[in-house]
């Protein structure tokens, strides 16, 4: 049965609280930093998309120098907080840590990178001091990741930003799209207020580009052009029964937890989660969460191509969620146009396709899950239409832009996952900060 306010308020607070404590002190902090080598040529750094000078910031942190750390960070990624709380550093700064090739615990960056970077956001520190406006207008579309790095790095060098928004608050996905227990919403609005604190930068929210907005409207207005759409669009299932009551999309089910409280968000008693990604964990775990006496996940590979991270992986196992690998939904019947069943077909692998994982193929076996809803999480796809319409060159709706981020339209530039598809919010830190470099040679600022 699908219902909402499952839980006691102090069960939802458990629920949802932060899974990765901080440190309670410098002390602590100081421990884990100690332990770091301090690289030549680090390969944390350089497995970072935005690369932090990680040795540095952790020196810092060693010697106490805590705004000076939290100033190394952020200089390289304005971000930095929320990335030390979301990003999937097993596979970026601290899968590449020495300490791995030494069989012992790689050194905890992100959770250093925290340590520093909330400081600065506590005590409202600011380490950037704005130039004086030099009378030239940029309009960026979206407050996500993209964004508000291009904003902040165009602000410095005193440019008036002025960022168009279609939510109500800023953050992007970090805000609507990721689960609850690893960024709060209250730590997303002072991420974004903490950004914009350095001048320069009107946020309108509540401005939808193809709505309230017009392109024209911002060429004519501006001397350049921003797009950070990001994606958003669910990708669907294209199987029977998909329409029914009780079938939602996982990027739906997570902004409605993150915009409305947890106990407004209905969820049912067996919940089957289609998808292996990110987002598929934090839509199963959440479902947990939230009450679902039982949520199995479906991914139609095996675990070696699974695209979310081992780490993210453990996580819906220990919320208890099953997992059924090389099984693809077929066919969602129920009665009454509500969920009963989910069919699945059983699936093996083929040769390798594009991305260089098995491709997955059909057998002549199914099998049946009772189920009461079901949460769709196969990826996302791009804002196609708007891109079109707009006459921006595209594939398949991912923005095309060159070297230096411009579209094939003058003026207009874009970055983050409007143009790569999807990817982590580090990298979408990065394609603002490009975003911004190629805006000021396009103004001829140095």
């Amino acid at each position: 049965m699908i219902q909402n306010n499952r839980l006691t308020p102090i069960q939802y607070q458990e629920n949802f609280s932060d899974i990765h404590p901080p440190y309670e002190n410098i002390t602590a902090a100081k421990v884990d930093a100690n332990r770091c080598l301090f690289c030549y040529d680090a390969p944390c750094m350089k497995s970072c998309p935005t690369s932090i000078d990680v040795p540095k910031f952790i020196k810092q942190i060693a010697t106490e120098n805590i705004k000076g750390s939290a100033h190394t960070i952020f200089t390289s990624n304005i971000m930095g907080a929320g990335c030390s709380k979301v990003c999937p550093v097993e596979k970026l700064c601290e899968g590449a840590c020495v300490y791995n090739l030494l069989e012992e615990k790689p050194i905890p960056i992100a959770k250093l990178q925290r340590y520093s970077t909330e400081k600065a956001m506590a005590n409202k520190w600011q380490l950037f001091q704005r130039k004086q406006s030099i009378g030239k207008k940029v309009a960026i579309v979206g407050a996500g990741p993209a964004g508000l790095s291009c904003a902040h790095s165009l602000s410095k060098e005193g440019i008036d930003v002025t960022i168009y928004e279609k939510e109500s608050k800023g953050g992007g996905l970090m805000t609507y799209g990721i689960a609850a227990y690893k960024v709060t919403p209250q730590f997303c609005e002072d991420e974004v207020n903490y950004i914009l604190s350095i001048g320069g930068i009107e946020v309108k929210y509540n401005h939808e580009l193809g709505r309230t907005i017009s392109l024209a409207e911002l060429q004519t207005n501006y001397d350049a052009v921003y797009l950070g759409l990001g994606v958003g669009v669910a990708r669907q299932l294209d199987i029977p029964g998909e329409d029914m009551d009780g079938v939602v999309d996982a990027i739906s089910f997570i902004y409605h937890l993150r915009k409305n409280g947890y106990p407004s968000v209905p969820v049912g008693d067996k919940v089957a989660v289609i998808g292996m990604g990110m987002t598929a964990i934090d839509a199963a775990t959440q479902a947990k969460r939230l009450g679902a006496k039982e949520v199995t996940m479906l991914y139609r590979r095996t675990e070696d191509e699974m695209p979310c991270t081992k780490h993210e992986l453990d996580i819906a196992m220990l919320d208890s969620c099953e997992i059924i690998w090389l099984a693809a939904p077929k066919e969602v019947i129920g009665i009454n146009n509500k969920v009963t069943q989910l069919v699945c077909s059983k699936m093996q692998l083929g040769e390798p396709d594009a991305s260089g994982r098995r491709s997955p193929i059909e057998t002549e076996e199914t099998f049946s899950l009772e189920v009461d809803m079901v949460i769709k999480a196969a990826g996302q796809v791009p804002f196609e239409h708007l891109i079109t319409e707009n006459g921006i060159t595209n594939n398949k709706g991912k923005i095309v832009i060159d070297k230096n981020c411009a579209t094939n339209i003058k003026g207009v530039f874009a970055g983050g996952d409007a143009v790569n598809g999807g990817k982590e919010v580090v990298d979408a830190v990065q394609a603002g900060k490009d975003g911004a470099k190629a805006i000021m040679a396009y103004l001829n600022i140095a």
